[in-house]
């Protein structure tokens, strides 16, 4: 799914030029493919961007000259006229000449995307009027609570299907190990993709992901961890934005650390699925994570809690006292298979492939079919009974935490 929205600006002003550069390089997904001074010496060639941004205050009447050429003679390429007058006669004359939209400078991110789309024509209008790809991060309310292995089968069960595109980021710029997990070799990391953002384009991202058999593309954390520090917000939000708008799923597998990098992740995401099990400590970390988390706008409702490892009954914390602790209801149980887990591991191979009947694949291929839209939305998989109060935070908890219902993707 390629919903790159590339663009052009004709016009004889550097200043304006330089304007709506600053400007298009700051929008997601948005490339900047040509930049040309002179209308008549603007190719109408067959590799034409989807949509031309014409500066009409320079040269008025040469500017109408290139809208209805561009209009005649290319059919599939969107034109916006851009001034910094709203001149009623000039955007009457300006959509006259074919223009299909009319953007008046200075102009805020939002205003220049949305004329953008409304300027774009054809198949191309369509696409990006439809939803982009879904931006899903998996977390971890601890450490080795299953959250890569949780974020590497469901990214594989998803990347089967043909219709389907979907990639992974391991976002663990130090230690992260989902490339252990595929048993993949890469030649490139997200520290090269972030110190490339200003070239960064559909293609240089392709060439950028290592393929798994599954379908699934890579894009792993840095190789040396000197270059860990390579990776920034800023640059880190364009990529984001990128794959967000060339992919169907993306999958990001957040460190534990709730660094600035991954905060910047959860504020791009579609959801989040945060893995506990059914432990003291993990339980005590969701509710402060998710304290934390209404410090954020919007980033509550996002959140989905997900169980891993559950034993039916054998847990000290049953599943009904935990939803009462935490204030919200469990999105999803994953049953326990240690073994099978550690020699899916270490043979580099997803449980899709390994063991595609075991009961902890089948639960996440269930979850898939939620996430990706296939089925409606249920609640746990199995019934708890609430056990006793187990430690005097447990009152706490209770209070500390709101309810709130678990978010559609």
């Amino acid at each position: 799914m390629n919903l790159v929205l590339r663009t052009a600006i004709v016009d004889r002003d550097s200043t304006l030029r330089k304007e709506l550069r600053t400007a298009l390089t700051g929008l997601d997904p948005v490339r900047l493919e040509m930049e040309c001074a002179d209308g008549d010496a603007f190719s109408l060639s067959e590799n034409l961007p989807d949509v031309v941004l014409v500066g009409v205050d320079s040269d008025t009447e040469r500017a109408l000259e290139l809208i209805a050429r561009l209009s005649r003679q290319a059919a599939d390429c969107g034109v916006c006229a851009v001034s910094r007058s709203n001149d009623g006669q000039r955007v009457l004359r300006a959509m006259r000449a074919g223009a299909k939209e009319f953007l008046t400078l200075p102009a805020s991110g939002r205003e220049l995307m949305t004329a953008l789309r409304s300027a774009c024509v054809g198949e191309r209008a369509q696409r990006l009027a439809a939803r982009g790809g879904t931006m899903i991060a998996v977390a971890g309310a601890a450490g080795g609570v299953g959250s890569t292995s949780l974020a590497v089968n469901l990214a594989c069960i998803l990347a089967a299907s043909p219709n389907r595109s979907v990639v992974l980021v391991d976002l663990d710029v130090t230690l992260g190990d989902a490339d252990v997990y595929l048993d993949m070799t890469h030649e490139y990391t997200l520290a090269d993709l972030t110190q490339n953002v200003a070239r960064l384009d559909l293609e240089l991202l392709r060439r950028s992901l290592a393929r798994h058999p599954s379908g699934l593309y890579l894009l792993p954390r840095p190789v040396e961890l000197s270059d860990a520090g390579l990776v920034t917000e800023e640059p880190l939000r364009r990529v984001c934005g990128l794959l967000k708008a060339s992919y169907s799923h993306v999958f990001v597998d957040l460190s534990k650390g709730y660094s600035p990098l991954d905060m910047v992740a959860l504020e791009c995401c579609d959801a989040m699925l945060l893995v506990t099990q059914l432990d003291l400590p993990c339980l005590r970390n969701v509710v402060r994570l998710l304290k934390s988390f209404r410090a954020v706008p919007g980033l509550l409702e996002k959140v989905r809690l997900v169980v891993n490892r559950t034993l039916p009954n054998n847990e000290t914390i049953r599943l009904k006292r935990a939803e009462e602790i935490v204030g919200r209801e469990i999105f999803w149980q994953i049953p326990n298979d240690y073994r099978l887990m550690v020699d899916v591991r270490n043979n580099g191979v997803p449980l899709i492939v390994q063991a595609p009947k075991a009961e902890i694949t089948q639960a996440m291929v269930s979850m898939a079919r939620v996430l990706s839209g296939e089925r409606a939305e249920r609640g746990a998989s199995q019934e708890a009974v609430a056990a006793p109060v187990v430690g005097k935070w447990f009152g706490f908890w209770s209070s500390a935490a709101p309810k709130a219902s678990p978010p559609a993707v």
